[in-house]
C-alpha cells in the first residue's frame, strides 16, 4: 500500500532532523513573505527580498520533495513488488 504525501511529510517530520530543520526554513520564509505582502507599498530592497524569499522558499521545497520522493522509493522496494 503507497503512502500517501501527508503522511510521508508526517513520518518525516518526526524521524529525520534534516525534514524538520527545511520545514522550519520554509515556514520562516513564509513568515517572512507574508509580512511583507501585508504592506501597502514595497520599497525597491523590499521587492528584491520578495523575490529572494520566494526562491529560497521554492529551493527548500524542493529539497523537502526530494526527500519525499526518495522516501517513497524506498518503503517500495522494502514492500516488493505488488501482484
Amino acid at each position: 500500500m503507497e503512502l500517501g504525501t501527508l503522511d510521508i511529510k508526517e513520518h518525516l517530520l518526526q524521524s529525520s532532523e534534516e525534514f524538520r530543520r527545511l520545514a522550519q526554513k520554509h515556514s520562516n520564509y513564509d513568515e517572512q513573505l507574508e509580512k511583507l505582502l501585508h504592506k501597502i507599498f514595497l520599497s525597491e530592497e523590499e521587492k528584491v527580498e520578495e523575490v529572494n524569499l520566494k526562491k529560497m522558499k521554492l529551493h527548500v521545497k524542493d529539497q523537502m520533495e526530494i526527500m519525499i520522493q526518495k522516501y517513497r522509493q524506498q518503503a517500495a522496494k522494502q514492500a516488493g513488488p505488488s501482484k
